[in-house]
């Protein structure tokens, strides 16, 4: 009773304030409502068109071109919308970088590089944290997706400084893989700023190209690395080139990436071709630019070591144009023998000479054009004596100073078995259809006499 009349006492003391809590009340409850209602639907309205558009950067921290000597905090890429926490995943490999982190490079830096999910944004830092007196050039590549698989086609390229002015050089280029003929997608560029050891890092398109700009002059170091395990790192068996850059304003360069081993090529077997010729098999690629000749290779007959005189080292298409040739050449002296042959048609004036049509477009891509530049690297090569080899035999077969791309020289021997033709099988008679001589009609004359 007491506490119902001290209520009836403050209504009729502050009856306003008692109506003012009551509508706040009233109207946070609302709030909430259409707050909660507004979370639970994030999507599209019922068939309204799908969103196709990939992610949008609306700014970035520090802005390109700044210069921010005191930098302390995150670098931060800042999209219009959710991005995708699993963007890049497997981008590396099992011991690489992989997550967001395979989208985004950072560099000039010492260590591992810490990118981090902020739902509509990306931070980024060095582990080491930011050092005065630097450059630092922030890359985000393309494949940064929102949470409709929307995927980014653009790089996106942020230089900013920690002290000195930002720098106008730039160095661009093609990789390639040598052996493979092919451009090297997705590969490493390492330019090392000498005496320095720390690089800046780029990464090649599918074309092979790259761009590192804008770098401060000096000379550079600059590896194209196949990086296979996505650590951002030039590994030992990792194939790779380099070149020396003296950078003032601008440079560009071809890097022709290749497996680099201290051991020289080994033969790895020899197969018969034909009656004299053999295909030799090393271990890697010969140098082209230092191909086998016949002083090099010697032959013995086993177990005699009687030796074969050798006739020349050729490579696949040089072997395949002189088979040519010769077919060409043997097939002429058949039709010239042949006096039974009738004369061929004359050449019609003003034909003699004349090219044919073409028969395949002239391919001028970039990279097919840079390709063509350096022979081929091959690991196999034809061997050709002046003498048969005799079926059943052994040959002792042995090339010296064989040189690989790297220019390691070895020794290479095996021994070449030359397999005995196989018998052709002879048919037998049918004799299912004789008659025996007791089935013989009698008085049958040409039954021999008993």
């Amino acid at each position: 009773m007491a506490r119902a009349a001290r209520r009836a006492r403050e209504q009729t003391r502050h009856p306003g304030l008692l109506l003012s809590l009551a509508a706040t009340r009233r109207w946070l409850a609302s709030a909430l409502i259409m707050a909660t209602a507004a979370c639970a639907n994030t999507g599209e309205p019922p068939g309204g068109p799908p969103d196709e558009k990939p992610p949008v950067v609306l700014g970035v921290f520090p802005e390109s071109g700044a210069v921010v000597p005191d930098l302390r905090g995150d670098a931060v890429i800042q999209y219009d919308g959710v991005i995708d926490e699993l963007s890049g995943a497997g981008g590396g490999g099992s011991v690489g970088v992989t997550g967001l982190a395979a989208r985004v490079l950072l560099s000039p830096t010492r260590g591992p590089v810490n990118v981090s999910w902020h739902r509509s944004s990306i931070h980024v830092k060095p582990a080491e944290g930011w050092k005065p007196g630097r450059v630092y050039r922030l890359e985000v590549l393309p494949g940064i997706a929102d949470l409709r698989r929307n995927l980014t086609k653009e790089r996106r390229v942020i230089v900013f400084s920690t002290g000195p002015d930002i720098p106008q050089a730039s160095l661009s280029g093609v990789a390639v893989q040598w052996v493979e003929q092919r451009p090297l997608t997705g590969g490493l560029i390492r330019a090392v700023p000498l005496p320095d050891t720390i690089p800046y890092l780029a990464v090649t398109d599918s074309s092979g190209a790259f761009r590192l700009d804008p770098l401060p002059p000096g000379r550079y170091a600059v590896f194209a690395v196949v990086d296979q395990n996505g650590n951002r790192l030039r590994d030992r068996r990792e194939a790779y080139d380099s070149m020396l850059v003296t950078l003032d304003s601008s440079a560009a360069i071809v890097l022709w990436a290749f497996s680099h081993d201290t051991t020289g090529p080994r033969l790895r077997q020899v197969d018969p071709i034909d009656s004299s010729s053999a295909r030799l098999t090393f271990t890697q690629p010969l140098d082209p630019a230092l191909p086998l000749d016949s002083l090099r290779v010697r032959v013995l007959a086993l177990p005699d070591s009687i030796p074969l005189r050798v006739r020349g080292v050729f490579t696949l298409a040089a072997f395949d144009s002189l088979t040519a040739r010769e077919r060409a050449a043997a097939d002429s002296a058949r039709a010239a023998a042949d006096t039974t042959r009738p004369d061929t048609a004359p050449t019609a004036p003003g034909q003699a000479g004349r090219p044919g049509p073409a028969t395949q477009a002239e391919d001028t891509a970039a990279v097919r054009l840079i390709l063509r530049q350096r022979p081929i690297p091959q690991d196999k090569l034809i061997l050709r004596v002046d003498s048969t080899f005799t079926p059943g035999n052994r040959y002792y077969v042995e090339v010296r100073g064989a040189r690989n791309l790297s220019g390691a020289r070895a020794e290479a021997h095996t021994v070449l078995v030359v397999p005995k033709p196989k018998p052709v099988p002879v048919p037998r008679a049918d004799t299912s259809r004789a008659r025996p001589d007791s089935a013989r009609a009698p008085g049958d004359s040409t039954r021999p006499p008993s």
